[in-house]
């Protein structure tokens, strides 16, 4: 028979909780001694622990929503600079060169659709004379060629 170990066990998880617990807290401190924005997915990331996690801690929910009021809001994600934007007079460049060549690559299309049809009318004589049955009906094959 084995020996109980839940004793143990119990201990161990409780000293995690407390380490995990102990590192959200030092987490917070540390962000919010230094000025740096303070939200759910910062602290978690900070203190190595899950979001969910901090939600279902009822006094770190309370104070991360009380230094993110006091900090105010985080700063949006990197915008691309003011010089870098692109013109609405450059999009509207790009916008026709992008239609332009939908219209080129249409009409190519259109051409190869052209000349697949002929080659294989082509190719449909070609046979039928071969084979000497111009005079009686022949079969169709289940052929098919695609949309043209």
């Amino acid at each position: 028979m084995r020996a109980d170990n839940s004793p143990h066990i119990i201990a161990a998880a409780r000293q995690r909780a407390t380490a995990t617990r102990e590192r959200a807290i030092a987490a917070l401190r540390r962000m919010d001694a230094a000025g740096q924005p303070v939200s759910f997915d910062a602290v978690a990331r900070e203190a190595g622990v899950s979001r969910s996690w901090l939600y279902a801690q009822p006094d770190l929910r309370a104070e991360i929503s009380r230094l993110r009021e006091r900090h105010g809001p985080a700063p949006s994600p990197s915008q691309v600079p003011v010089q870098q934007r692109a013109s609405d007079a450059s999009l509207l460049r790009r916008l026709e060169a992008a239609t332009a060549r939908n219209r080129q690559l249409e009409a190519e299309v259109r051409e190869l659709r052209d000349q697949l049809a002929r080659a294989l009318g082509q190719q449909r004589a070609a046979a039928v004379t071969a084979s000497g049955e111009t005079s009686r009906p022949r079969q169709r094959s289940a052929k098919t060629i695609g949309p043209c």
